[in-house]
């Protein structure tokens, strides 16, 4: 017997239906999470005075052993033809120790079952990303602190905007992913409500403890009400929207790093470990670690909208809808888990062109609003000074020059007042040093915030 019900049927589901309406061959992956939550379910019916000694010893065994022949056996799973893995399980289960097996189904249902199961995943697959995602941060600050001063442009509009140190650009990145476990753990918390003990839809009758069973499986509370619990399934869609977030600024840094490889950038090199070659042009060298990456934010995205609309109309409580969680969350964690890594990888395999990078960042006149401010400390209003400037560069333009090339002549003829110290206000270095409020990417306050990242990093260690 490989399903759960059927009593009240006399013909046999079309197969073609049958096969449609089968979830074993993507929710056998929660087999795990079934074993252990059937044996917290074993040991609660034990204590209610469901469940002999003997009894319980016996499930609990069988349960152990199809765990243990799962995880050697391949096929074993491969060649079942059940329904769900909860009708795997139970059939295993009556093979190995017989009619005791469908004692356990007491007070239970596939709604609370399947509900428990997927919380004991996702909250796993939490704790794997979570730690993951340090290894990320963690290469993100290796790589900033190996070019900590190196300056480059800092845009806006894609255009050269004001210049910048590396590490506080990649320290911008570190921000976003430090938002993103916080995020994660916050849906983790989320997942981390029992609802085992609801039944379909009313509660169970069987006196089962279930802040116990809460305490065994390692639950923070109990869901609070049976109909709410057992077709909640916000737990998974904020799974999947801290995932499409986290996805979003990856596919960020991705879309960065493939502009900076380029010859018209040239700011940085990609190992051979991260790249791949043309089939047709010997000289290319292609970002494809990146591109998939960035490429791979739309179909987590896709997850997230498929979730809200599959959830968006359904009545209280359990719909056969909802199957369609499982498939969608797998994959958004399969794809966002393997992005983190891949990008932890590419981070390890970078090499800068600091020359390339510097003589950017002192072209495109990205030292105007210096010389704004340059104005501003001799007594102009800043609106003044902006409009002043904004002459100047349309000059200096012209003329093809850069700022730092216009004489102090050509400077009086705008503003009298102009002295010689305002090449050293136009200065690169001066430009970087001005910026020391906290936030700022004066090399000082950088040095700080490098610090202060990697001992909340280090405060994280294990999620």
């Amino acid at each position: 017997m490989e399903k759960l019900w059927g009593g009240r049927f006399r013909e046999a589901l079309d197969p073609e239906f049958a096969r449609f309406n089968a979830s074993f061959p993507f929710d056998r992956r929660l087999l795990r999470a079934d074993i252990r939550a059937n044996a917290a379910y074993c040991r609660a019916l034990r204590r209610a005075g469901v469940l002999s000694e003997d009894e319980e010893a016996r499930i609990l065994e069988g349960l152990e052993r199809i765990l243990e022949r799962a995880e050697r056996d391949s096929d074993y799973l491969e060649r079942s033809s059940a329904e769900d893995v909860h009708g795997f399980v139970e059939a295993r289960l009556a093979e190995l120790i017989g009619e005791t097996a469908y004692k356990l189904r007491t007070g239970r249902s596939r709604n609370d079952q399947v509900s428990t199961d997927l919380r004991l995943y996702l909250r796993e697959q939490c704790d794997l990303l979570l730690e993951e995602l340090r290894q990320l941060q963690a290469a993100l600050l290796d790589l900033a602190e190996r070019y900590a001063e190196v300056a480059l442009p800092g845009y806006t509009h894609l255009q050269r905007a004001q210049p910048v140190v590396w590490a506080h650009y990649l320290l911008a990145y570190f921000e976003m992913f430090e938002r993103d476990r916080e995020r994660v753990r916050l849906a983790r918390a989320r997942v981390n409500v029992l609802p085992l003990g609801s039944g379909a839809l009313a509660g169970t009758s069987v006196p089962i403890d279930r802040e116990w069973l809460a305490r065994e499986l390692g639950f923070e509370r109990v869901a609070g009400n049976s109909l709410d619990a057992v077709s909640d399934r916000d737990f998974v869609l904020e799974v999947i929207f801290a995932a499409a977030l986290l996805q979003m600024h990856l596919s960020r840094l991705a879309e960065d790093f493939i502009l900076y490889a380029t010859s018209e950038f040239g700011f940085l090199t990609l190992g051979d470990a991260v790249a791949t070659g043309s089939s047709l042009m010997p000289q290319k060298k292609n970002p494809d670690a990146l591109e998939l990456i960035r490429g791979k934010a739309g179909r987590v995205f896709g997850h997230l909208m498929s979730g809200l609309t599959m959830m968006k109309g359904l009545p209280l409580a359990y719909n056969k809808d909802m199957q369609e969680d499982k498939e969608a969350v797998f994959d958004v964690l399969d794809t966002v888990r393997a992005s983190v890594r891949v990008a932890t990888v590419v981070l390890r395999h970078v090499e800068l062109r600091p020359e390339r990078m510097t003589q950017a960042a002192l072209e495109g006149y990205t030292n105007a609003t210096e010389l704004a401010d340059y104005l501003v400390r001799k007594g102009m209003a800043f609106r003044h000074a902006h409009e002043l400037v904004g002459r100047i560069v349309l000059y200096a333009a012209e003329k093809g020059k850069s700022l730092n090339e216009l004489s102090l002549e050509e400077y009086r003829r705008f503003a009298p007042h102009i002295e010689g110290d305002v090449y050293d206000a136009l200065s690169l270095e001066r430009a970087l040093a001005s910026k020391r409020a906290i936030g700022g990417t004066a090399p000082e306050r950088v040095r700080i915030a490098l610090c202060e990242a990697r001992e909340r990093l280090q405060g994280a260690q294990g999620g």
